[in-house]
């Protein structure tokens, strides 16, 4: 198989498909890699150590799309529109729920989208959405405590405190994967931290891993209410695979919060999980509203993309052998795996929750695989 691997121009994002290492594995598989020069110079993978791996470096993006297997980190770009064509197979992050724009087009194209956030393992899990949750819980909290500083609108809390003074507080939505790092994270900082989550059984286990230091509590309205108030950091982690985020945070509850807080929406590539967040960059990260310093940057884990890199292609690299091997043969298999990252084949929505959250038909993968 021909497979491609682009450098990124979405703002700021610096990582990379593969990493040199993941392009030797699949060289020494019998798979051609082409890889667009300066692909991952930013981080340290430079052209020649692609080359080194076996890799063939080509000047224009074209020639990489050119391929009829593509690896990327996040969704087609405007510009990167043009170069697809009917019946290629992109394997990357869509999000594909908080754009119907995108979907169209890809729709139109008649690309068969294999999205890394819908992945699954034997156990039902995403793998290879969970280490970039874990890089976005924990880069929340570095951005979070970032934005209260004066200089960024915020109120001029550090969330350690010093001896003497009261920490800061952090309340996190969710427990998932993001929401345990970015709670792991703020107590490394020694703030006072409340995790929030409608599984008792996930909070008990926190509890147990954490002890006192880290304050659990059953979400739901009043008790998100009240919390939300007296937070000085808000990182939101809610988010349905596949679908777009639940607005749990009302622009009510932003108006409640401390003037000077921060509010950081992990879920914003999904469309975000509080009604006053839009979509922001590395270039312009935050902006205030309703007093409030909002972070919704929507490739978080850009910020530290050399670790992003070497995590996703650890993550990917399984999945990308089996799909480049046979993409059709790997798409009906119906154990766990690539066939749940399926979501658009040739024209179809093959994803019932994004067919769901965009008013689109969907279309049963068994039929339009076959």
């Amino acid at each position: 198989m021909l497979i491609g691997v682009p450098k990124e121009i979405k703002d700021a994002e610096f990582r990379v498909g593969v990493t040199p290492a993941g392009v030797h594995s699949l060289v020494a598989a019998g798979h051609e890699v082409r890889v667009e020069s300066q692909a991952g110079a930013a981080i340290g993978h430079g052209d020649a150590a692609y080359a080194a791996a076996g890799a063939r470096i080509v000047p224009h993006a074209a020639e990489v799309y050119a391929c009829p297997l593509v690896v990327k980190v996040k969704e087609p770009q405007t510009d990167e529109l043009a170069l697809l064509h009917s019946g290629q197979v992109l394997f990357c992050y869509f999000h594909l729920a908080a754009s119907l724009e995108l979907t169209r087009a890809l729709i139109e194209k008649q690309i068969i989208a294999v999205a890394y956030e819908t992945v699954t393992d034997a156990t039902g899990g995403l793998p290879l959405l969970i280490p970039m949750s874990e890089l976005a819980g924990r880069i929340a909290v570095h951005a979070g405590a970032n934005c209260l500083h004066m200089a960024a609108g915020g109120a001029g809390i550090l969330l350690g405190g010093v001896p003497g003074v009261q920490p800061g507080t952090v309340l996190v939505i969710g427990a998932g994967t993001v929401g345990t790092q970015a709670a792991k994270m703020a107590l490394g900082l020694g703030a006072d931290v409340t995790i929030l989550d409608v599984n008792l059984q996930r909070l008990r286990y926190l509890d147990d891993v954490f002890g006192p230091r880290l304050k659990t509590r059953y979400s739901e309205a009043h008790a998100l209410a009240e919390l939300i108030r007296g937070a000085d950091l808000l990182v939101s982690s809610v988010s349905i695979p596949g679908k777009r985020a639940p607005k749990l945070v009302t622009r009510d509850m932003v108006k409640s919060m401390k003037r000077g807080a921060a509010l950081v929406d992990v879920a914003i590539d999904q469309g975000g999980s509080t009604e006053t967040s839009r979509p922001t960059t590395h270039t312009a990260p935050a902006y205030l509203e309703e007093g409030v310093v909002h972070y919704c940057v929507t490739n978080m884990p850009a910020a530290c993309a050399r670790t992003a890199t070497e995590a996703l292609t650890i993550a990917t690299l399984p999945f990308l052998l089996k799909l480049a091997l046979d993409p059709n043969a790997a798409l009906r298999d119906r154990a766990p795996g690539l066939r749940a990252g399926l979501q658009l084949y040739r024209g179809h929505v093959t994803h019932p929750g994004l067919a769901e959250d965009l008013g689109l038909p969907y279309s049963d993968p068994d039929t339009v695989l076959t």
